[in-house]
């Protein structure tokens, strides 16, 4: 993932909106408008396009409801995507050098344990976020909303318009059956 970085005049127009000109603000609007536009259009279309693949599921629930949140879930599921891909670019190092530019020596343990240490942790993530996307989609967005991104019951109230009654039990049951995934998964290896 390539981030910009800010022109001067991008900063300059900041600094100004910061301060409280209107006028700057409209121009970074301006500016940034279409990038926000392509983002939330692409999501729309995830959004319509998976309600239609998941039509036939729903049972008893209101449509408009249904598909905000299909909406939230898609978002959240790129926000998360995104902080997944950030991580692993971090972790990124390249060789290191000493002051007189030669190579550091590479560091004395034992990389095949740590390999197979990482290779079975991407097996656990796959097993998790499979058994993740296994819930029913109540349990699955109020599972991401709490337990992913941290958000309060307060906040997921707001988000999802349900009870808290109703959240935390859903909570309980996607708590369970990610728990059932994860014994499954060490029980297989």
């Amino acid at each position: 993932m390539v981030q910009a970085t800010p022109t001067d005049a991008e900063n300059g127009l900041l600094e100004r909106a910061q301060a409280g000109d209107d006028a700057a603000f409209e121009a970074l609007v301006e500016a940034t408008r279409d990038r926000v536009y392509g983002i939330a259009l692409r999501i729309t279309q995830e959004t319509f396009l998976s309600a239609y693949q998941h039509l036939r599921e729903l049972r008893g629930a209101i449509f408009s409801a249904w598909i905000q949140r299909i909406a939230a879930n898609q978002s959240l599921m790129r926000v998360r995507h995104r902080k997944v891909a950030q991580n692993a670019e971090s972790e990124l190092t390249g060789p290191t050098f000493n002051e007189r530019g030669s190579l550091d020596p590479y560091p004395a343990s034992d990389w095949s344990r740590r390999a197979d240490e990482k290779a079975l942790d991407a097996e656990l993530a796959k097993a998790i976020e499979r058994a993740a996307e296994a819930l029913p989609e109540a349990y699955r967005q109020v599972f991401l909303l709490r337990d992913v991104e941290g958000l309060s019951y307060e906040e997921i109230t707001e988000i999802t318009g349900d009870s808290l009654g109703a959240l935390r039990s859903r909570l309980h049951r996607a708590r369970l059956a990610m728990r059932q995934a994860i014994d499954s998964f060490y029980n297989r290896v």
